[in-house]
């Protein structure tokens, strides 16, 4: 199986980056734009029944994410790699990270569902659970999860992208997945730096949710605050957001 990600950069600092829910390889608003390409190579990669994988069948599970995240760096020839998820992609990198912690350099998780998982009260999975098929449900989640504050013609181009870049029956796959996440035990000693990386206008996946599952779960963690942004930094606030990376990534470069 060929994945085929977007490359960008041709730095020594090999970087996989993992995309959220509603998100995809070109999905990560102008934070391709801003990276230093002499320093880090970065892959940017579709999940199943995502963007150009859109037609590719998957169980949408966490493990099988872990499978392709090491696919793809067999594709490319990396051994050893960083890891940069968004939202669910957060909790597929630390499951990556999991599976073979010795391959990976580097976790920086933004607004990352942490390995315990999000349980939902019935409230939420009507809301979340109805986001697979219904756009007014997608379009809730991201005027919520950005903290009320965003134009509604932004809004709007988001659920557009997702719907047009997404399948239903992955979208409602992973959702179950990252929910249900179970592996907090499971999670090795980090030998490497991890970085929880949040804007201070996100209400689930903020500063409150890190300091009780990231940095509990993760030792030797550290978190960044981004102000003046939610649940989408890369679009709301990318050069604080590409800045707070770096500041991890750089650790590798040492």
């Amino acid at each position: 199986m060929t994945i085929n990600p977007v490359v960008v950069g041709s730095g020594p600092t090999k970087v996989i980056t993992v995309h959220g829910w509603f998100g995809g390889a070109h999905g990560w608003g102008l934070l391709p734009e801003l990276i230093d390409t002499d320093a880090y190579t970065v892959a940017f990669f579709d999940l199943r029944g995502h963007g150009s994988r859109i037609d590719v069948e998957g169980e949408y599970t966490l493990d099988e994410v872990a499978d392709d995240v090491f696919a793809l760096a067999d594709e490319l020839g990396w051994q050893e790699f960083a890891l940069v998820g968004h939202s669910m992609g957060g909790v597929m990198a630390l499951r990556a990270f999991s599976r073979h912690p010795e391959r990976i350099t580097a976790i920086v998780g933004v607004s990352p569902v942490p390995a315990s998982g999000v349980p939902l009260d019935e409230d939420g999975q009507a809301l979340f659970g109805g986001a697979a098929e219904e756009p007014a449900n997608r379009h809730a989640i991201i005027d919520l999860t950005t903290g009320n504050r965003q134009p509604t013609s932004w809004l709007d181009a988001m659920v557009r992208f997702t719907r047009e870049h997404s399948r239903p029956e992955a979208v409602a796959g992973y959702l179950t997945s990252w929910t249900g996440a179970d592996f907090a035990g499971d999670l090795p000693t980090p030998s490497v730096p991890v970085h929880a990386v949040v804007g201070e206008h996100d209400p689930a996946l903020g500063e409150a949710t890190m300091n009780a599952t990231w940095l509990e779960q993760l030792r030797g963690c550290t978190l960044t605050v981004i102000p003046n942004a939610g649940h989408y930094a890369m679009f709301e606030a990318p050069v604080s957001l590409i800045a707070a990376i770096e500041a991890t990534l750089g650790q590798v470069r040492d």
